[in-house]
């Protein structure tokens, strides 16, 4: 979560895409959504796309 300059905000949100069992095979999604000043909703963007469990590569 960080504040932009016009007072909005941007957030980053993970979400549950896709339920399947088990479990660890979930589709999970990382996303950006950017928040006025004012809390509307000022956009989103789909950052990435994983697995439950999965790591990100160093």
């Amino acid at each position: 979560m960080r504040s932009d300059d016009d007072g909005g905000w941007s957030v980053l949100v993970d979400v549950v895409e896709l339920e399947r069992i088990p479990s660890s095979t979930d589709v999970l999604a990382t996303y950006r959504v950017d928040i006025t000043s004012t809390g509307d909703l000022a956009g989103y963007e789909r950052l990435r796309r994983y697995h439950r469990g999965a790591t990100d590569p160093t």
